[in-house]
């Protein structure tokens, strides 16, 4: 257990409580369990990391990857047929369609030697994604062990709370454990815990102390800290590898790393360069803004939908309202030249700036660009209102009271041709 505790830091309560709900191999454990917390909070590393050490049988499925009833039902099934057969033996592939299906095949598969006499866990990581399929998966998941008469706990892992959860129809509870945040002790001993062999713990510990110091305040997802802390410690210990102070110099640490943080302050979480971009600008003291194909948007990930809204956007702004019938309709017609042009529209429309159009406008050219379906969702929307927030649209008002909001698009060409490039558009 001393190896265990090695292993897993700062979360020796709910190890405690999810091994004495796992008892001994041959004991009945709970049927379900729910572990849900925030992102980087240690859930999926603290179960796998637990059902390892304790050399537990089971699976273990990321829901994102099986995101059909199908692909998840046979990735279950194979991967325990997997764990039942020998090392010599090459096992079938097994198909499953349906829920019932599954419950016949997983008794068949848990017939083995090997899955006898003891409990088999099935792990379902990212679970709020199984409310997106068949209504009867989740209810019957919870109740697994009731309907094979197999030992079997199915544990949920997921980053929103059971009562979101919970079917209209009556189902079986599970035994439901959280996962708080970790505190900036707690992240203080994690990420200390990874220095490199060739310094100090205590040397690690200095400078882990100094990046919580100016991140913890923004940050707290432990990934993110993480690659901050393996992304910024070459600039750290920099004086000391040149021979310019000692490790216990950190005044004179502290002024060689704070302007790299103050910059790596600016793209937490964006990812706006890649590390070795970032190794060049520290290793040339440049300005992020300066280095060559980078701009201060064009490498922010932005939601599917939001690329598309952004491209409508930007010819709304740029095209003229009467050009729309000609661009987004196939059969508009014949135009006449002489009256689609005026003498002083032949000024480029970049030169003039961006013109403000109406929101129906907007969506009208989005769903002609798209080649699915888009339905006028909340989702929809809700991505405009981010894109005025990250300050990508402006919106400009209303003209009148009878008039919807207008809004106007504030990137450049360049940022709309690396969008179309990332969508193959």
């Amino acid at each position: 257990m001393a190896h265990l505790e090695n292993l897993v830091l700062c979360r020796e309560s709910q190890v405690s409580t999810l091994q004495s709900l796992f008892g001994e191999r041959h004991h009945f454990s709970f049927p379900s369990i729910f572990i849900y917390g925030h992102t980087a909070s240690g859930k999926t590393y603290v179960t796998q990391t637990l059902l390892k050490t304790l050399e537990l049988p089971h699976v273990f499925v990321n829901c994102v990857e099986c995101f059909t009833l199908r692909l998840l039902l046979e990735q279950i099934l194979n991967k325990l047929n997997h764990l039942s057969s020998s090392e010599d033996a090459c096992p079938t592939h097994i198909t499953c369609e349906t829920f019932n299906d599954f419950v016949r095949l997983f008794k068949q598969v848990t017939k083995a030697e090997s899955l006898k006499d003891q409990t088999v866990y099935i792990v379902l990581d990212k679970a709020e994604y199984l409310r997106d399929m068949e209504a009867n998966l989740l209810p019957g998941f919870l109740r697994l062990q009731e309907l094979t008469d197999r030992n079997v706990t199915v544990i949920l892992l997921s980053e929103i709370v059971w009562e979101k959860f919970r079917p209209n129809t009556g189902c079986f509870e599970p035994f439901v454990l959280y996962f708080p945040d970790y505190s900036i002790g707690n992240l203080q001993k994690i990420l200390s815990h990874d220095h490199p062999p060739e310094y100090s713990a205590d040397f690690y510990a200095a400078y882990i102390n100094i990046l919580l110091g100016v991140f913890y305040t923004v940050c707290r997802d432990l990934k993110e800290l993480r690659h901050l802390a393996v992304l910024n410690f070459p600039k750290y210990c920099e004086p000391v590898v040149k021979g310019e102070a000692s490790e216990r110099d950190t005044r004179k640490l502290w002024r060689n790393v704070e302007p790299h943080l103050k910059k790596a302050m600016q793209t937490v979480y964006l990812r706006e360069i890649s590390s070795s971009q970032w190794e060049k600008i520290q290793k040339d003291d440049t300005d992020p803004g300066q280095l060559k194909g980078l701009s201060a948007y064009t490498h922010v990930e932005l939601p599917y939908y939001s690329k598309f809204i952004l491209i409508a956007a930007y010819l709304a702004s740029y095209n003229p309202a009467r050009t729309d019938k000609r661009f987004f309709l196939k059969h508009h017609g014949k135009i006449k030249k002489t009256n689609f042009l005026k003498k002083h529209e032949k000024t480029s429309n970049h030169l003039l700036g961006p013109k403000p159009f109406p929101l129906d406008r907007l969506l009208a050219i989005l769903y002609s660009i798209v080649d699915s379906r888009v339905a006028a969702t909340a989702n929809i929307f809700s991505q405009i209102t981010s894109l005025v927030t990250l300050q990508l649209l402006t919106l400009v008002g209303h003209d009148d009271q009878l008039d919807g909001p207008k809004y106007k698009c504030t990137v450049s060409l360049d940022f709309i041709r690396a969008i179309a490039s990332f969508l193959k558009f």
